[in-house]
Parts: C-alpha cells; sequence; structure tokens
C-alpha cells in the first residue's frame, strides 16, 4: 500500500510539473505579446500614419486610445497573475521550486527590460523562434469534415494528429463566466472555437481589418480605392473607339409584337384552343404475373426488355398430384436415355404430406443460373433482319438471255514464225490483218483462214489498222520509226484506181514550219506499193479517224529521251510524242497540246472531233475544234496500257498493267464507275464490239474475258455489266500470253493474237 502511494504521489507531481511547464510557456507568449502591442501604440503616438479619409482617421484614433486604456490596465493585471501563479506554485516539490526560481527571474528580467527599452532584439529569452521545442501547441482536432453533432454525447471532441482523443473542457458556470467578463477589459476580442473547444483572443490587427470590412471599406488601410485609371487602349488613329454608352431600356423589354403575341396565347388558353398536357396518374398496384411487354409507360424506351417470367407451378409441381400426373417406372428409364436437353427438368412425385417432402437439390443451382440471367442479360433488343444472303447479290440476267457472244475457238490462222503483236479487222468483216514479230504483215480471209498477201519489213510490224472507210481498202503499219500505208488490192477496180491515187506522192516541197519536217518525211514505197513515212523515233501505236483521212501516231521515247537528255528543252518538243497525219494533203501535224506524262496510246471519238490521249496514269480528254481540255479521266491504276471507247462515246474502258479494267461513265464521273480484277497478269488490249453489248480485255495469262455491258440512254439508269466467258486456247512463249484483240464489225466473234504465232477465232 505504502509503494502504490509512492508511484501515485510521483505521477501526480509529473503531471503537475508538465501542467506548470505549459502554463509558463504560455505565459512567456502573451508577455511577449503584450511588449509588441506596447511598441506599437508607442509608435502610433509618435508617428501617426496617413489615412486617406479623415473618418479614417478619426476611426483609427478613437481605436488606438481605447486600446491604450484597456492595455494598461491589462498589463498590470497580467503582470499581477504571473507573480501570484509564480508565488503559488512554488509548494509542489523541491524540484518544482527551482524550475519556478528560474523562471520567476526570467520574467522579472524580461519585465524590467520592458521598461529600459523598447527594442526587442536586446532579450533573446523573448524572442519569437520557429522551433517546435520552444513553442508548446495544443492538441489540434484532425476530424475532417466530420460534424460535431456526432461528438455531441461523447466526453471528447475529437482526436490529434497522433490519434489520440481530444477530451472536452469542462464547462463553467454561466454566472461564472459572466462575472469574468465583465472584469476582463479584452473579453470583447475573446471567440469561442467550437471546433477545438478553445477560446481565441483577437490581436489588435485582426479587429482592424474586422472593423474596416464591418464599415464597407477595404481591409488593409494601404489600399488606394481612388487610384488614377491607365488607359491601357491606343486612341490614336483608332476608326471605331469604344463605345462607354448605357444599354438602352429597349434592349431589356419586350416589343409590341412579342406582346401581341403573349395577348394571342392567353386568348387562345382562355377559349381552350391551346390544351396543356395533363399529369399522369400512376396506379398504385399493379399485375404481379401480368405481362410488361405491353405496358404503355416502358414501351416507350427503345432498348426495354422486360425480364422472362418463370412458368406459373401447375398441378405438376403439386405434392401430391393426381395419379395421371406421376410417371411410371418405364417413363423414368425413357428418361435417361433422351439427350439432356430434351429431358424433362422436373418428374412428379406423391408425397403423404408436406412433412414428407425432402429439400430440392436444385434450388441453389437454379437460384443462382436464374440471377446470372437476370444480370447477365444485355437486355437490350436486337432488330434481326431475316435477309436471304442470295437476295443481296445483284440480280444480273442469265448468260442464256445474254447470246449470242463467243464461247469456243473456231478457227486458227497459221503462217506467222513469231508472236502476232497487232490484228486488225477490215470494216467489211471478210478480212484480218495482222502484225508479227517476225518483220511480216499478212492479210487473211476471214471465213477460210487463207493467207491472202504478205508484206515483209526488215523490223518487226508493231501495230496495223485498216482504213475505216470501206472504199478504201488501205493499210497502216507501223516498223521501227516508220508507218507504210499499203495498197491491199482488194476491191474493184474504181476502188483501186481512187487507191492508187490517195497513195501517190509527188515531190516534196519545203515546208514553212521547221518542227513539222524535223517530226516526219513522206516517200513513196515502190517496193511495198504505198506511202513510207520517216519518223525520227520508234512509232508503239497507230489509230485512223472515223473518216479514213487522218491517222495519229504515238512515240513515247521522245519524251523519255528528253526527260534524260535534254529536261531544259523538254516543253519545246514535248508535243512531238504524238502527231496526226492527213494521208489526202501528205502533211503532219503536231497535236496542239501540252502533254503531262508518257504518253501510251490515243485514239479518236467515234462520232465527234474529241481526242483521247491516255499516259500511264490519266487519260485526257481535248477538243480538237476548240483546242482545249474537255476532261481528264483518273484512273488510280499503276500504268494504262490500252483503250477503247464504247460506240456510243459516252463510256471509256482502260485496261492496266496490274490486271484491272475500269469502265468509265464520262457523263457520270471521272473516276471509275467499275474496276474490275479480272486477270492476275498484264492487260495487254481491250475492245468494244460495233454493234453487240459485248467488250472484252486479253491479258499475258493467255486467256480473254468475254463481258455484257449495255448503256442505257436514260442517263439515270446505270451501265449493266456481266462477266460472261473466259476464252482459253493459246500458249505461253517467252511469259507473253494473248497481245491483242478485236471484234468482228458485224458478228459476235472475238480474234486474239498471242504470242504464241496464232490468231485465233472464237464464235457462238
Amino acid at each position: 500500500m505504502v509503494e502504490a502511494g509512492k508511484n501515485t504521489t510521483t505521477t501526480e507531481k509529473k503531471t503537475s510539473m508538465a501542467n506548470t511547464e505549459n502554463s509558463l510557456k504560455q505565459k512567456r507568449k502573451m508577455t511577449k505579446q503584450l511588449q509588441d502591442d506596447t511598441k506599437n501604440t508607442n509608435n502610433d503616438e509618435e508617428q501617426p500614419t496617413v489615412s486617406h479619409s479623415d473618418s479614417d482617421s478619426d476611426f483609427d484614433s478613437d481605436y488606438d486610445d481605447a486600446d491604450s486604456l484597456e492595455g494598461d490596465d491589462s498589463e498590470s493585471e497580467e503582470y499581477g497573475s504571473l507573480r501570484d501563479s509564480e508565488s503559488g506554485e512554488s509548494d509542489f516539490s523541491d524540484d518544482q521550486e527551482n524550475i519556478n526560481t528560474t523562471n520567476g527571474d526570467g520574467l522579472a528580467d524580461d519585465h524590467s527590460h520592458e521598461n529600459q527599452s523598447d527594442s526587442s532584439d536586446a532579450h533573446p529569452a523573448v524572442e519569437e523562434s520557429d522551433s517546435s521545442e520552444d513553442e508548446v501547441v495544443a492538441p489540434r482536432n484532425t476530424i475532417g469534415d466530420v460534424p460535431l453533432v456526432w461528438y455531441r454525447d461523447e466526453d471528447h471532441i475529437g482526436y490529434d494528429i497522433s490519434g489520440k482523443k481530444i477530451k472536452k473542457k469542462e464547462k463553467e458556470d454561466k454566472l461564472q463566466s459572466f462575472l469574468a467578463s465583465a472584469d476582463d477589459s479584452k473579453n470583447w476580442r475573446k471567440i469561442y472555437d467550437e471546433y477545438n473547444d478553445e477560446v481565441v483572443e483577437l490581436k489588435k490587427k485582426e479587429t482592424k481589418l474586422i472593423r474596416r470590412m464591418l464599415a464597407g471599406k477595404a481591409p488593409h488601410a494601404d489600399f488606394d480605392p481612388y487610384a488614377p485609371y491607365v488607359d491601357w487602349f491606343k486612341w490614336d488613329g483608332a476608326k471605331h473607339p469604344l463605345s462607354n454608352a448605357p444599354e438602352p431600356k429597349r434592349r431589356f423589354t419586350r416589343s409590341k409584337s412579342e406582346d401581341k403575341m403573349v395577348v394571342r396565347y392567353r386568348r387562345a388558353i382562355r377559349k381552350g384552343l391551346i390544351k396543356f398536357d395533363e399529369p399522369k396518374e400512376e396506379p398504385s398496384v399493379y399485375l404481379l404475373w401480368g405481362d410488361e411487354s405491353n405496358s404503355n409507360d416502358k414501351s416507350g424506351h427503345l432498348a426495354y426488355i422486360p425480364a422472362p417470367k418463370p412458368k406459373l407451378p401447375g398441378h405438376e409441381e403439386s405434392y401430391n398430384p393426381s395419379k395421371e400426373y406421376i410417371p411410371t417406372q418405364e417413363e423414368i428409364n425413357a428418361y435417361q436415355l433422351m439427350f439432356e436437353e430434351d429431358r424433362p427438368k422436373f418428374i412428379p412425385k406423391s408425397f403423404a404430406s408436406m412433412r414428407n417432402i425432402p429439400a430440392y437439390e436444385n434450388a441453389v443451382k437454379e437460384s443462382f443460373e436464374r440471377c446470372l440471367d437476370l444480370y447477365l442479360c444485355p437486355r437490350v433488343r436486337k432488330k434481326r433482319i431475316n435477309i436471304d444472303p442470295e437476295s443481296l447479290k445483284p440480280k444480273l440476267p442469265s448468260r442464256k438471255d445474254l447470246r449470242p457472244y463467243p464461247t469456243s475457238c473456231y478457227l486458227d490462222y497459221r503462217g506467222h514464225t513469231d508472236a502476232v503483236l497487232s490484228i486488225s479487222v477490215d470494216p467489211s468483216g471478210q478480212w484480218i490483218a495482222s502484225g508479227s514479230l517476225d518483220g511480216t504483215a499478212r492479210v487473211w480471209e476471214i471465213e477460210t483462214g487463207r493467207c491472202l498477201r504478205v508484206w515483209s519489213f526488215d523490223e518487226a510490224v508493231k501495230c496495223v489498222s485498216w482504213n475505216p472507210v470501206r472504199d478504201l481498202s488501205i493499210l497502216a503499219a507501223s516498223t521501227g520509226a516508220d508507218i507504210y500505208i499499203l495498197n491491199t488490192d482488194l476491191g474493184n477496180g474504181e476502188e483501186q484506181e481512187r487507191v492508187r491515187e490517195l497513195l501517190l506522192v509527188k515531190t516534196p516541197t519545203p515546208s514553212e514550219d521547221s518542227d513539222t519536217v524535223s517530226i516526219a518525211s513522206w516517200h513513196q514505197d515502190d517496193k511495198h506499193g504505198g506511202i513510207r513515212m520517216k519518223h525520227f523515233k520508234t512509232v508503239s501505236s497507230i489509230e485512223w479517224h472515223r473518216k479514213g483521212d487522218y491517222l495519229s501516231a504515238v512515240m513515247p521515247a521522245d519524251i523519255l529521251f528528253h526527260y534524260l537528255f535534254f529536261s531544259l528543252t523538254c516543253f519545246l518538243r514535248e508535243s512531238r510524242a504524238i502527231v496526226i497525219h492527213q494521208i489526202s494533203k501528205k502533211i503532219t501535224q503536231r497535236i496542239p497540246f501540252k502533254l503531262h506524262g508518257l504518253p501510251v496510246t490515243s485514239v479518236f471519238h467515234p462520232t465527234r472531233s474529241i481526242f483521247f490521249i491516255a499516259t500511264k496514269k490519266n487519260v485526257r480528254v481535248y477538243e480538237l475544234v476548240k483546242q482545249k481540255l474537255v476532261k481528264k479521266l483518273e484512273t488510280g491504276l499503276r500504268e494504262v496500257s490500252s483503250i477503247a471507247i464504247h460506240p456510243a462515246g459516252d463510256n471509256v474502258i482502260v485496261g492496266s498493267r496490274e490486271g484491272k479494267l475500269c469502265w468509265f461513265d464520262m457523263d457520270l464521273s471521272s473516276k471509275p464507275y467499275k474496276t474490275l480484277k479480272c486477270h492476275p497478269k498484264d492487260i495487254t488490249g481491250v475492245a468494244f464490239h460495233r454493234s453487240y453489248p459485248l467488250f472484252a480485255s486479253c491479258s499475258d495469262d493467255c486467256t480473254a474475258y468475254v463481258f455484257h455491258g449495255t448503256v442505257y440512254s436514260d442517263l439515270v439508269q446505270n451501265p449493266l455489266i456481266v462477266p460472261l466467258e473466259i476464252l482459253r486456247g493459246h500458249k505461253t512463249s517467252n511469259g507473253r500470253g494473248v497481245l491483242d484483240c478485236k471484234f468482228h464489225p458485224r458478228q459476235p466473234w472475238l480474234f486474239t493474237a498471242g504470242a504464241d504465232s496464232l490468231i485465233k477465232l472464237y464464235c457462238h
């Protein structure tokens, strides 16, 4: 018992010592504050501040006088209380007396130094420090936004930063607190902090700020509300200066038209012409097992799908059903042989009483699956359209309805010893001409396959073309840099006489245009019986005008030569890549257009004076009479190889080196209407039939594709393109296949020229 008492006494002593230290440190701070207030009052009396208005100065002077009076009384009272506390606290223990003595001496020294001088730097014992050891801060409340009402019935008010409870202070008696406030002259500065359960005393500066704000003034006296205005806008030379005029009243009031509209609406509402929607009354009861899919309230939502209702129990689920609902043992054995999805989920059984019914073995499993169905169901209405995939395909006519068209090989024309590069059919449909790599040009009879005429040249015959006029049985053939106009000796005597006169070249006369002379020269060819036109570069393709008097020639090597060696003068001779020869006048002229790119081939319009020039990337359409560009067809292909014009003249097909075939509708757009990827290798030639709705393409893959292409006169209806047949029969030679294809002018026949030195005729 004695030891327990000693321990209790020791603990109480330590606690009292700690409390005494805290109170002494707080008193030191109060002493320092009183010293600062005294300095401020002395400075204010010696050097009064200059205010911006008379009211401010009067207000501050009154306040300073009141504070000075209060400060004197409060200082004396506080010093007296400090001495009393020092003398009263000296009776705790021997150790505590030593502490109080030293602290009392420090306070006495501070008080004496305060009377001697106003400087705060002379006493380091009362200097303010940022160190946490010199300043004892009461535990702060850290409950955050938790309302204090929750701690109304508790003995603590919150928790400190270390998580310990902060005990509530004992509430003083109201009478005693009133008497204490009446005796305290600084009571009007004190404010009770409910959050931390402590009384806070406002400083002199804080009370000044509050009084200024209550008076409607700026909190700081240094703020000048009437500072000179700085105009940041430069008005010198401004055409439209800013206006500072007030907004007119008419902008905030209704106009006369709006007032009239309001009157009309008011009269219509009174007469009942305008009716408002009545609020819907929600039913207080609803059908529990009803079908929610037909409800009017929820059916307005697009994605609303009612949850599926479980099946209501019937006689089978009864604990004692009728005998006809109970299956026999044979039926139960038959259930085991059925598939699980076809097997009944529940087998009725009979029990004498409900007490004998066992627990359902699948109750938890079915409840879980039911919850999964309700939770994981997307509950979104998926509108599925039952469409037959076959109906999505375009409705193309039957191939039988599109006959006749070439389907099989009927005849072979043999005689060339090397690849046949070009073929051309006579306008009458009786003869066909061919040019080969063996340096010969031949004329064949179509129906019999007999070779009628052979011309031999020093170089390969790259291109042959019949004159489109039936009375002029002449043939144009290009070999190297020369073009030969040959007399085929076909036709009657009058036609032959006319042909001889046409192919007669007189003595050449000097031309005024020196460039024309350098492009081509006309000579009489007695060896082959025709005309020989010499060019400065190799001719790749030739094409006749529909009237039979003009012949176009393409020399793409000219541009390549100048791009490599004479790039500075390329624009001067760029148009020489394509020239037009006039047979009747024996003159040559270059086209009056500047080409953009390397030309591949050229062709005339079948009915109008329009000229098509195909470069490697695009097809340009020119008007010959007006000498201007009409349209530019953007192919989007890697390299154009061939071109053909529809007999009507409004549609164009273009073949490419990548095996694609583009159909252009010139009235529709400058981009392809259809792009057909039909050949795996390069397309070497394309052709339209003159009278049948057929067109074909040939490729190095040794095949020729035949298509049906109907062009309607109605501009709203698009052309009909139907693939018909793939013609095979040629063999590959040196990596080349079918090099050219042409249609018969009257029959649905197709001629193909192959690298295997054969010409094949395909008939229906």
